[in-house]
């Protein structure tokens, strides 16, 4: 077989023809599980060999009848697989027995009998197994059972009756036939209706009917068993039994629960693993039992247990070895409870744990087929190679049989090429595998395609592929264009699959990369491309946010431009986040995540993703709610000492906001004016403070606690403490005197704090004597407050004043004394020398004498320069009379004795005066000095206009400055082109006319804007000048970039409007589209409005606009209104003579063949001669004696039908001309004619029916005013 194979597939080195042809997928399917020869679906091969596999298996049967022996077994492989069969493990040939027929396709065998008797077909029974065989192995079948059973048949049966008494139970026994098949029971009556099932009428597993107790309605003689078999698909009716209750004369007696089905306390149960069992509970009693299943080992399994048959089944689907234990059924009633227990065993036939797979190996490879299996009794595993027994074929000791059931295959060749069975069993069964041991040897060939480009991102890992495949495995290489190996780099990892890992990828890893198969010239280049990683610049912060505020987390990053725009995703506790709906809790905006209304459920981490086709880069930010923190709690004192006190506290929640600081508050309750103050603060790591205290206080003490939110509540306050009076510690502060009358002296100071007290009977002690001449006597007084007032003591004296406090406990310290002044009073003498320096036209400098410090009676703060304006000097001196006279005080220090003065007005009269002051206020003025300011430069032009009387002339009109300083004497006006770098030539004019007030500039540029300036002259020089922008206006041409927008009676016009060029005036000519002769036209229109609205159009008429300047077209359109035009009246064809004399010819006709039918009704007609005799009468009123006379009917009541009826035609659908249908009278004749004719007449006259038309049409003419010809009143049309 070694031989045979190497011819096939090829020897080693060859190269084989037709390999590169199509694509085969070798799958071997074994039983129970699949394995795969892994050739890749890529790999290009001509065809190849493949093993048995037997896809379908010959399946046990029990045959019941000669149709339903057949025996089946399909199997694949290449070349197609011969089958033979063994029976009870003998060689059977089928197609050898005469009474068997053989069907024989490509891939299958079945046989199945000729014979027609049963009888026949018992020498089949036994156990048969199926061989497929080629050249590379024989595949084994599972193990099928072939019995043979006689079908169950009715049987004779008596008819039972029963009778019991009400209250008691009974059992109505089924007796199915003996079968292999298990029947199915179905208790019916002789209407084939079910028996109605309950927890008082069970069904058994023994298909007995089994009543808990009877009730008289049990009674019925028609209880049939039903026997169903599935497999034969026969349903056999037993005999029907008659059950008779009889009811008790006395009251129904209860009774305990009692076991009916199974009998006994214990039953016992073998099951095998994955089997179907049911542990069954019937019971008898009255009431009806409840019955409870328990496990007493245990609990339930709810995934394969469930309760039936009113809870009287316990059913066990696909049952497992952890399902074996002890159960119990408890019924209980009023009267008492039964048990019964169940001991469950589970065993299991074999079952695979480890299934050895086939594979494609080379020569020389070392294999291991692993089998294993599990089941209870532990079964054994044996080997067999292609059906032969392992201890039957020659040793190997290439062969190696492990403990655990291993088969270890060393240094294979073509030979070893085999289909491997392994087989488990025990008592309850055996399985079977099939492993196809396939060697051979396939050219290498890379699977990867050639040229692949891989992108990536900076710091990510790669897989360039080189995925290859032949027998032996290839072996492949990379390089790449660097110099460097590969191998050098620690990232670089080649794998064994052929592919190559790079780790941590940086730019420098760029470019080709090339694989080869060794000793051979196949390769494949890969390129790699290495991008900029996705960086997030600005990741969500960790937030703090009160509760009800909007937190906002921004994610900004930075993508490589060469990928497409991120995914930026957010999560909340990594669970992602979508747009809310109707509350608006997350809204995303760019790359903002914005939660409104922040709740304690919103705490969390959010973490940004920015996603891209390539990687992803997240970042993560906290948000916190924080609040204020709760107040502290469980204030205390201790440690009371003199003027201290401990005060401690136990601190609130922080609600995530770590407390800063906490402030002590106090109040005094004996004076509670102030309310609660600031006593001292703390660090937020403490919890309690020692505190200072004022004597002679009652006090009551809270803590505020502080965060970066802000403050807490206060906390409750702490019961009142008390400190005892002491003498005042210190004496009032800025003692001072503030004597504003002569001959006094005022004594004041800052009043104590009353805190500062320290006990009852406060006041001041106020002490002053003169610093000189009065001796070191004290003058004492006492008060309550200040200030205090010492009369007749002179003026402006010096004085040592002191203020002590004092209360009932004793005095305050010894105070230090300060000076003090009596009362000033206004000074006596001005300054004299004074003197004036002209320093410049707006500058002068003023000097005077020091003056004479005992004339001031007071202390000197200064000296007061009055200066006043009295107007311009010189020719101004009307302009004088006509300015205020303006004056203003300049102070100087006490030790000057001279001043400059600065800004004073040019060309101006002044005079000037100076004077002392003291505190009290000012002393006399000096003398009067007058002097006069030079002149100086103009102020600017008070107004510059512009104006360009053509397109190169400019002319300035200006108004002379407001202040001239001196005496104007001309202007100088400069102008200058505005260009970009604004080095333009500055142009100047001089003008010595200080009357003028006008200039016009000639040959300027049109196409240019220019800069002008002008400054008024005095003989002092140029003044400051006034500026003006400007360009020469251009003649006005008609508007251009015309653009019109039609409405439904009127058409927008819109152009642009040229600022620089002059207002020309132009109309607009139009007419409606075949009424050429009727030109309109506008009034004049302004080209610097840029709008205007024509009205007055017809809607969904065609117009031609023409646009007119000086009697030339400057532009011309077309447009259409909106709506729907209005169509002239045209003569229809009703108003046409001779389709009126047509008509007219009809109606005669018809005329004429009413009247006929009229003369022959009359002439055979049915009616009553009491009709007859009594003249015409109303045929609503002519009695009805039978609905067969409904042919008595007038014509107008027939009409009315025809009405009703959508008027059908004459004669047609009415019957109107029949015989029986007419009872013309007169007057009903006369009235169908009249109606008639009418209609017609109607007909004729109304007119055809065409759009409407709306008020505003000419066609509606009395809503068009005569005075605007129904146009708007905003456009005057002129003809």
């Amino acid at each position: 077989m070694g031989h045979v194979q190497r011819q096939q597939v090829g020897s080693r080195g060859r190269r084989l023809g037709l390999l590169l042809l199509i694509l085969p997928i070798f799958l071997s399917l074994l039983q129970p599980s699949q394995a795969t020869i892994h050739i890749p679906s890529n790999y290009h091969i001509s065809e190849i060999k493949r093993p048995p596999v037997i896809v379908t298996q010959p399946e046990s049967v029990t045959v019941f009848s000669v149709e339903d022996l057949v025996m089946t077994c399909e199997a694949s492989g290449n070349p197609p697989p011969i089958f033979r069969w063994t029976k009870d493990g003998k060689e059977f040939d089928p197609g050898t027995d005469p009474e068997l027929k053989v069907t024989e396709r490509l891939g299958s065998f079945a046989f199945y009998t000729l014979s027609n008797t049963v009888d026949s077909l018992k020498q089949y029974q036994g156990k048969y197994v199926c061989y497929a065989s080629n050249e590379l192995g024989t595949a084994v079948s599972n193990e099928a059972t072939l019995n043979t059973d006689a079908p169950p048949s009715q049987q004779k049966e008596k008819k039972v009756h029963l009778k019991s008494e009400e209250g008691s139970s009974i059992v109505l026994k089924c007796n199915p036939p003996q079968s292999s098949m298990e029947p199915i029971i179905h208790w019916m009556d002789w209407k084939l209706r079910h028996i109605q099932l309950s927890e008082r009428v069970v069904v058994g597993k023994d298909g007995n009917l089994y009543f808990a107790h009877l009730k008289t309605t049990d009674s019925r003689d028609d209880y049939t068993c039903n026997v169903q078999y599935l497999a034969t698909r026969t349903i056999l009716a037993k005999e029907p039994v008659t059950l008779t209750v009889n009811p008790t004369n006395s009251v129904l007696r209860n009774r305990r629960p009692h076991m009916m089905r199974p009998t006994g306390s214990h039953s016992t149960y073998d099951a095998l693993r994955g089997q179907t069992i049911e542990l069954e509970c019937i019971v008898q009693g009255y009431p009806t039992p409840k019955v409870l299943w328990v496990r007493k080992d245990g609990e339930l399994s709810e995934l394969r247990t469930a309760k039936e048959m009113f809870d009287r089944r316990l059913r066990f689907t696909n049952i497992s070895e952890s399902d074996a234990g002890e159960y119990q059924c408890l019924a209980e009633n009023s009267q008492g409870k039964a048990l019964h227990s169940y001991t469950v065993a589970v065993e299991a036939a074999p079952y695979w744990t480890k299934e050895p797979v086939s594979m494609l190996y080379a020569p020389g490879e070392n294999v291991r087929l692993d089998c294993q299996a599990e089941g209870i009794p532990t079964p054994v595993i044996a080997w067999t190679i292609n059906g032969i027994p392992l201890s039957s074929t020659d040793k190997d000791p290439r062969r190696t049989l492990t403990p655990s059931g291993s088969l270890i295959l060393k240094d294979v060749n073509f030979g070893d090429t085999a289909i491997y069975q392994c087989k488990a069993f025990n008592k309850h069964g055996a399985i079977l595998s099939n492993t196809n041991v396939y060697i051979i040897e396939l050219p290498p060939q890379i699977l990867t395609e050639d040229g692949n480009t891989y992108t990536v991102t900076e710091g990510q890992k790669v897989l360039l592929e080189c995925d290859s495949f032949g027998s032996p495995k290839p072996k492949v290489s990379w390089h790449s264009g660097s110099a460097s190996s590969l191998l050098a780099d620690s990232r670089i990892n080649p794998l064994t699959t052929g592919g190559l890992e790079i780790f941590n990828v940086t730019h420098d890893d760029e470019g080709f990369y090339t694989c080869s198969v060794q000793n051979t010239n196949l390769s494949i280049s890969a390129e790699l491309e290495v991008l900029n990683r996705t960086m997030i610049l600005s990741p969500p912060q960790a937030l703090k946010v009160q509760p009800g505020q909007t937190a906002i987390f921004t994610c900004l990053s930075l993508v490589d431009p060469k990928l497409a725009s991120p995914l930026t995703q957010w999560r909340k506790n990594d669970h992602k986040l979508f747009s809310s709906g109707n509350d608006l809790k997350y809204t995303f905006e760019g790359p903002d995540l914005i939660i409104s209304d922040a709740k304690p459920e919103d705490e969390g981490n959010y973490t940004c993703q920015v996603i891209t086709n390539l990687d992803m880069a997240e970042a993560t930010g906290t948000l916190t709610l924080h609040d204020r923190p709760d107040p502290p709690a469980l204030l205390q004192l201790s440690q009371a000492k003199r003027r201290a006190v401990t005060l401690s506290w136990t601190p609130g929640d922080e609600h995530n906001s770590p407390v800063i600081e906490y402030v002590i508050e106090f109040e005094d309750q004996v004076s509670n004016e102030r309310g609660w103050e600031e006593l001292s603060r703390v660090s937020g790591n403490k919890d309690r403070a020692s505190l200072s205290l004022w004597p002679y206080m009652s006090y009551r003490f809270r803590v505020i606690a502080i965060n970066e939110v802000g403050k807490s509540a206060p906390s409750n306050p702490t019961e009142i403490h008390n400190t005892a009076a002491e003498a005042p510690d210190n004496n009032p502060e800025d003692v001072r005197s503030e004597s504003t009358d002569p001959d006094t002296l005022v004594i004041t100071w800052e009043e104590m704090d009353k805190r500062d007290f320290n006990g009852p009977d406060f006041k001041y002690r106020v002490l002053w004597r003169r610093v000189v001449g009065s001796g070191p006597d004290w003058h004492p007084n006492y008060t309550t407050a200040p200030p205090l007032v010492v009369s007749k003591i002179g003026n402006f004296s010096a004085f040592e004043i002191k203020v002590q406090a004092v209360n009932e406990q004793g005095e305050g310290p010894e105070p230090d004394p300060v000076i003090g002044y009596s009362g000033e009073n206004f000074p006596l003498e001005a300054p004299m020398n004074v003197g004036i320096v002209i320093m410049n036209s707006t500058t002068i400098r003023v000097t005077w004498a020091a003056i004479d410090r005992e004339t001031v009676r007071g202390h000197l703060l200064g000296y007061k320069i009055h200066l006043t304006r009295f107007g311009p000097r010189g020719h101004h001196r009307a302009r004088r009379a006509r300015e205020p006279v303006t004056t203003v005080v300049v102070e100087t220090g006490a030790n000057e004795e001279r001043k400059v003065i600065a800004d004073l007005q040019p060309y101006s009269h002044y005079a000037l005066s100076v004077s002392v002051f003291n505190s009290k206020g000012d002393g006399p003025a000096s003398e009067m000095v007058s002097f006069e300011t030079d002149e100086g430069v103009p102020h600017p032009p008070t107004s510059l206009a512009l104006d360009s009387p053509s397109e190169t002339e400019m002319t300035l009109r200006w108004t002379p400055p407001s202040q001239p300083n001196g005496i104007l004497i001309g202007y100088h006006v400069q102008y200058q082109q505005i260009v970009e770098n604004d080095d333009s030539p500055m142009q100047v004019v001089q003008i010595d006319d200080a009357t003028i007030s006008h200039l016009t500039l000639k040959g300027l540029d049109r196409h240019s804007h220019y800069r002008f300036y002008l400054r008024g002259r005095t003989a002092a020089g140029d003044g400051e000048p006034i500026m003006r922008e400007g360009a020469t206006t251009l003649d006005g041409v008609p508007p251009v970039n015309i653009s019109v927008s039609p409405g439904e009676n009127f058409v927008n016009i819109s152009w642009l409007a040229k600022k620089r060029h002059r207002n020309v005036r132009f109309q607009i000519q139009y007419f409606k589209e075949n009424d050429a002769n009727k030109w309109k036209k506008t009034e004049r229109v302004d080209s610097s409005q840029s709008f205007y609205q024509l009205q007055g159009l017809r809607p969904g008429a065609h117009y031609h606009l023409h646009f007119i300047h000086s009697n030339v077209t400057f532009f011309q359109t077309e447009i259409d209104t909106e709506g729907t035009g209005v169509t002239e009246m045209q003569p229809g064809i009703a108003t046409q003579g001779w389709f009126i004399g047509l008509v007219s010819a009809i109606v005669l006709l018809l005329l004429i063949l009413l009247i006929l039918c009229f003369v022959q009704r009359n002439k055979g007609g049915k009616y009553s001669v009491k009709d007859k005799e009594e003249g015409p009468m109303d045929s609503e009123a002519r009695p009805m004696k039978d609905e067969t006379f409904g042919e008595y009917r007038s014509l107008e009541s027939d009409m009315e039908e025809k009405r009703t009826a959508s008027q059908p035609s004459l004669c047609e659908e009415s019957k109107l001309c029949s015989e029986d249908n007419l009872n013309f009278n007169g007057s009903s004749a006369l009235t169908t004619e009249i109606n008639l004719d009418e209609s017609l007449a109607s007909q004729f006259s109304r007119p055809s029916e065409g759009p409407e038309v709306p008020d505003n049409s000419p066609l509606n003419p009395t809503t068009v005013s005569s005075a605007t010809n129904g146009l708007p009143n905003q456009v005057t049309i002129l003809d």
